[in-house]
């Protein structure tokens, strides 16, 4: 065995038995970079709106960009548990701007390219993607699309060698300042909607693509958004991703992914507001008392943190269950339905227990809670993700 590896299992033993050695080293490497690169300055980028490159970088140089990648491109090839540890770690920054940034970029976009991209596709992008010097973004959401798929209107005609695409993308994360977008858009119109969908890569700089305008939202700030247009954006025809018409069953099969990461983000984020919100409640007094003597906090925490330890280990078997080749819709769907409503009761409660601090825009809890209101929102409605749980009741 490695010596690093048998010194860490010796110091610590493994917390789940889902994870190997090579996960919990991954842990402890991404939350010593969230606490020295990341906390001290995160602040600064939420006000300026985006993460600096230099950041993104550094995460690429240290090998976070490549987790499930091949290793002739720089990835380290691990699994769907890895991505995990990666996204509950980058949850638990208390940062979801900067958590999303990453996570869009290497298990959202860029996870189009090394599934579905050809060999010269993958030589091209995939060694910049995995080193952050390129940053990925994912255009599927319209302004009349969203979890609705099959309704995007976006067009990518053909003419000769070349698709024209023409339409226009909402709500892209990384959408400012990626420098390749994977677009989502219907080339064959007259096809059945599962079969009229192809998907795209688009450079930044291409002639046609435009950033309408940066996104104001209420949280996730430091995570850049973007409206686009596409007018008479010519892009070759070798830049389709996969066959042409089979974008949809594309997008469906990485929303898997999405969706377990965005749990595990959720779940991450949902750890640290209760680690902060106990710190919080065991110091402050009120009535001759800290606010954890009273019973109705400390019940109400101890019933929160139970639920999330219960749904971050929905998260693992998810994880696990897809690492093993084993489909997992109905899983998924649940991480994604419970844990990202979870989140947004932890927050709640945090709020409400940190008491008029935690309306304070200096609060830690009060950017959280704005941070975590999109996840019943994003990647899958809790409506949608609960329809496809109750097609799939009956084992």
């Amino acid at each position: 065995m490695n010596r690093t590896l048998a010194a860490a299992r010796a110091a610590e033993p493994l917390p789940s038995p889902y994870f190997r050695e090579e996960h919990e080293l991954l842990r402890r490497q991404v939350r010593r970079f969230v606490d020295t690169e990341v906390k001290p300055f995160a602040n600064a980028w939420e006000e300026q709106g985006f993460v600096p490159r230099e950041v993104l970088r550094r995460m690429g140089e240290l090998g976070f960009f490549g987790i499930r990648f091949p290793a002739e491109y720089g990835g380290s090839e691990l699994d769907t548990l890895a991505s995990v540890v990666f996204a509950e770690e980058l949850g638990r920054s208390t940062f979801g701007g900067v958590a999303v940034t990453a996570l869009v970029h290497s298990e959202m976009a860029s996870v189009h390219i090394a599934n579905f991209g050809s060999a010269p596709q993958k030589a091209r992008y995939l060694p910049d993607i995995v080193a952050g010097r390129k940053i990925a973004a994912i255009a599927v959401t319209e302004p009349d699309a969203g979890s609705d798929v099959k309704g995007i209107r976006t067009k990518a005609r053909r003419e000769g060698d070349a698709f024209v695409i023409d339409g226009a993308k909402m709500f892209i994360s990384n959408g400012v300042y990626a420098d390749l977008y994977c677009v989502a858009a219907k080339s064959a119109p007259e096809a059945r909607a599962s079969q009229s969908i192809s998907m795209l890569l688009v450079e930044k700089g291409t002639p046609g693509l435009k950033v309408s305008r940066a996104l104001d939202k209420t949280g996730w700030r430091s995570s850049d958004t973007a409206e686009l247009a596409f007018e008479n954006c010519r892009v070759p025809a070798d830049n389709v991703l996969g066959q042409e018409g089979g974008g949809f069953y594309a997008i469906m099969h990485n929303f898997q992914n999405e969706r377990i990461v965005l749990g595990a983000m959720a779940m991450g984020e949902a750890e640290a507001a209760l680690d902060l919100t106990f710190d919080y409640v065991t110091t402050r007094k009120a009535f001759g008392s800290t606010l954890y003597e009273k019973q109705a906090v400390r019940q109400r925490l101890a019933m929160l943190a139970t639920q999330v330890e219960a749904g971050r280990q929905l998260v693992y078997h998810t994880a696990w269950l897809d690492a093993q080749g084993i489909d997992c819709t109905r899983e998924v769907s649940m991480v994604k339905a419970y844990c990202c409503e979870l989140v947004n009761d932890v927050m709640y409660a945090c709020v409400q227990f940190h008491g008029g601090m935690g309306y304070m825009r200096e609060s830690t809890i009060e950017r959280m809670a704005r941070d975590a209101r999109v996840h019943s929102i994003g990647g899958g409605a809790t409506e949608v993700m609960l329809e496809e749980v109750a097609k799939r009741l009956r084992r």
